[in-house]
């Protein structure tokens, strides 16, 4: 299936992406950005911007939609981590840090304790920066969550990915309720946690089902919400049903709006992190 004209991102380089990209390499730092291949890499790195990755690159998961790795054994726990991220961060001035890992489902914690170090580490060297996660379910583990809201990130993300009727296909070591669970377990440690989740388009899902899981979501005190349309990495990944014209996922923002939430990101090459900052500007 050929991609539709406003799925067709411009490859270009600049001196920022450059230089953003020759410090990760020094710093030994790894970005969802290159991990999953992000098609907004480019202009991400250009604005000197860029989603941490922490915990290594290999996953422990088998999603059929993720390009990050899972061949292999995942790494070890590198303890210089947190100083790395908070260095990087304040060499790239950044205003808001945005925080994810791979599943480490092989990790006593998920990699919880992690979280909160490097969390620690980034709010010790500028306690200005707004500090948002994209965690992992960590099995449903209230203690390992506690972990990571005890920190104190401003926004704490756990995307749903897609409709609970596609999860057996997309994301078979995973569950929607307890993803649901989750979101609704943050707001009951600390209600002043922003929540946000995520949902791709084009895996097979229909109207009424997306509806549904926002629906759901907003029930579980989601704040935050960004609908983006799903790429497949390659053609051994779950392929792509439909491409969504940029009008469905307008209707879709002006539904997340009516429903609640208080940030809606929704079009075809929005990501869970893709501008993130901005949905923080009129809570903070």
């Amino acid at each position: 299936m050929a991609k539709p004209e406003w799925l067709r991102v411009k490859v270009r380089s600049s001196r920022q992406y450059d230089e953003v990209a020759a410090m990760l390499e020094k710093l030994s730092l790894h970005t969802v950005c290159d991990e999953a291949n992000c098609p907004n890499r480019m202009e991400c790195y250009s604005r000197r911007t860029a989603t941490f990755m922490i915990l290594g690159s290999v996953c422990t998961r088998n999603c059929t939609f993720c390009n990050v790795r899972k061949d292999r054994a995942p790494q070890g726990v590198d303890r210089e981590e947190p100083r790395h991220v908070a260095q990087a961060a304040g060499e790239l001035g950044l205003k808001h840090v945005v925080i994810t890992s791979v599943t480490r489902d092989d990790l006593a914690d998920g990699g919880a304790g992690h979280f909160a170090d490097v969390i620690h580490a980034i709010r010790n060297q500028d306690r200005g920066i707004t500090i948002e996660v994209l965690i992992p379910d960590f099995k449903g583990d209230a203690g390992a969550l506690q972990t990571v809201a005890a920190a104190k990130p401003h926004v704490i993300n756990h995307n749903i990915e897609t409709v609970p009727r596609l999860y057996p296909a997309v994301r078979p070591m995973a569950d929607y309720r307890r993803s649901l669970m989750l979101l609704r377990a943050v707001k009951e440690m600390d209600p002043d946690i922003y929540t946000k989740s995520g949902i791709m388009l084009g895996l097979g899902e229909t109207d009424e089902e997306v509806k549904e899981a926002l629906g759901a979501l907003r029930d579980a005190g989601c704040d935050f919400l960004t609908v983006g349309q799903y790429l497949a990495p390659s053609e051994a990944h779950h392929p792509v049903v439909a491409y969504i014209h940029p009008d469905g996922f307008k209707a879709y923002e002006e539904m997340g709006l009516r429903m609640g939430f208080s940030h809606v990101a929704s079009g075809p090459l929005v990501r869970s992190s893709y501008r993130a900052e901005q949905a923080l500007r009129p809570s903070i």
